[in-house]
């Protein structure tokens, strides 16, 4: 029933740059020091409301906290998971957090965001991309035509292609995310919505 508040802690943990601030810090941070960190021109941090956000992270393995080596405040860690909020990494999440509207329609009035948005979604295919190709290897070989539904820029379609280069393949997604796709060899770009129609094709892969 209160499952909500595992998105509400962590959309507050990547608008507070929390995980950046304990980064910043050497990796380990107190509550005090990153409440000190908090940049809100309206308003102080609530240390106990603070206190209580990041207990429901730990709780959930974004972050870790442990006993301080001179007996002081307890220092909160990152974990894998937490290292993904990063928001100057590579390899980052963070861009995928609501802003008080459906995600898709952010991203259809601002441009950044989309570019942000598809950025993190091709981060992520990178690993989707390494699991199929090992995990299917011989799954591909009966397929002439195959369509990602959802793909953003085609990162995954894109490398399919590449190791079989037999298949027809066709990036499938919003018009405005279409419109930010890059050529590739061998792959089409069609924009369109996925619950009205998708295209007549051999084989539908979605992530």
């Amino acid at each position: 029933m209160f499952s909500f508040a595992d998105s509400m802690a962590l959309k507050s943990a990547v608008e507070l740059r929390i995980a950046d601030i304990i980064y910043s810090n050497g990796g380990t941070a107190t509550l005090s020091q990153i409440a000190s960190c908090i940049n809100d021109s309206l308003t102080s941090p609530d240390i106990t409301t603070l206190a209580r956000i990041m207990r429901l992270l730990v709780r959930r393995k974004i972050f870790t906290i442990h006993p301080s080596s001179n007996s002081g405040d307890p220092l909160y860690d990152l974990t894998h998971s937490s290292r993904w909020l990063l928001h100057d990494s590579e390899q980052t999440l963070a861009p995928m957090k609501a802003h008080g509207c459906e995600i898709w329609d952010l991203a259809l009035r601002n441009l950044d965001f989309n570019k942000l948005f598809n950025d993190s979604m091709a981060c992520r295919s990178k690993f989707v991309t390494s699991a199929i190709l090992s995990g299917y290897k011989q799954g591909f070989n009966s397929i002439g035509s195959l369509v990602d539904v959802g793909d953003g820029t085609g990162g995954l379609i894109t490398e399919i292609v590449k190791v079989y280069p037999h298949i027809k393949g066709v990036n499938f997604d919003l018009p405005h995310v279409i419109s930010t796709a890059p050529a590739y060899n061998g792959v089409s770009h069609i924009d369109g919505e996925m619950f009205h129609a998708i295209s007549n094709i051999d084989a539908i892969i979605m992530k």
